[in-house]
């Protein structure tokens, strides 16, 4: 198998188990302080990470500073967000990403995007409204803070095409989100108080910081390395077509005809991203620095 290929499959996994998240975080934070669950679960899947492989190195710190805080302002949002938005809105509006990840690559290369990437990014966007938007987009303080969310996970996905290669996956991913909850737990404290979670939440924990913080990261940073972060930008894009799955084993929800049609564009905007798009070049992988 190529490692291009096996690459694309790495982000279809972890799109999987991003998406599968939506139901469950929807569910705890109705009862449990959102940041604190933050910060529970980055420390937790951080830890795990770290026991494989220590992170070592002033310079592997810096990097994963950077691309770490990233991940904290995304993830704090998106949590908050849930509690006054519904998952609905909540995938939709974080499909933004899609939109914003090739354009950043595009600025800070200092050149166009691609045309292929651009056909790509808004057909997945298309498909993205279609699928989530039966209820139409309405934008609550939970809304607005998931663009927030859109536009720090774009460029989480842009810096770790700069500082990725760099270092070795397991511990710049522990460091990652080790990162994440050091900035979680003094805003925890400060909005919520900190709260240590009860067996009610232990399940959603085990599964987002494991499966999810710890595994799809591993995954997702790894693959990038290979395909670059645009394409990897319109492969996480089934995270919503995954979310809604769940939703349907999980709440009994089912796709409606527009549903449907948004999931196929999604489908296929990833088929000409992966099968047409170009690949960035090494000197525009340089430029692209989240630290300037």
């Amino acid at each position: 198998m190529r490692r291009s290929t096996l690459a694309g499959l790495a982000v279809t996994g972890a799109a999987v188990l991003f998406g599968s998240t939506f139901v469950v975080i929807k569910d705890v934070v109705a009862h449990f302080p959102p940041i604190n669950f933050v910060a529970w679960r980055f420390l937790l899947g951080g830890l795990a990470l770290g026991v494989l492989s220590l992170p070592r190195g002033r310079k592997l710190w810096r990097d994963a500073g950077i691309t770490g805080s990233l991940l904290f302002v995304g993830y704090a949002a998106q949590t908050v967000g849930l509690t006054t938005t519904g998952a609905s809105n909540s995938a939709l509006i974080t499909g933004l990403f899609v939109i914003v990840t090739p354009l950043l690559v595009a600025i800070m290369a200092r050149r166009p995007p691609g045309g292929w990437v651009v056909v790509g990014a808004v057909t997945a966007f298309m498909g993205v409204v279609l699928l989530t938007a039966d209820e139409g987009l309405q934008l609550l303080p939970g809304d607005l803070l998931t663009l927030v969310c859109a536009g720090a996970f774009a460029g989480h996905i842009v810096a770790l095409s700069r500082f990725a290669p760099r270092h070795k996956v397991v511990p710049f991913t522990a460091a990652q989100l080790l990162v994440t909850a050091v900035l979680a737990f003094p805003l925890a404290a400060l909005l919520e108080g900190v709260s240590p979670p009860g067996a009610r939440e232990v399940p959603a924990l085990l599964l987002t910081a494991f499966g999810v913080s710890a595994g799809a990261f591993l995954l997702q940073i790894w693959a990038q390395t290979v395909i670059g972060p645009a394409r990897t930008g319109i492969l996480l894009t089934l995270e919503p077509v995954f979310a809604v799955a769940t939703a349907a084993l999980v709440l009994d929800e089912r796709l409606t005809p527009t549903g449907w049609l948004g999931a196929a564009l999604i489908v296929g905007a990833i088929y000409l991203v992966v099968t047409k798009g170009e690949e960035m070049s090494p000197i525009e992988t340089e430029m692209i620095s989240a630290a300037r």
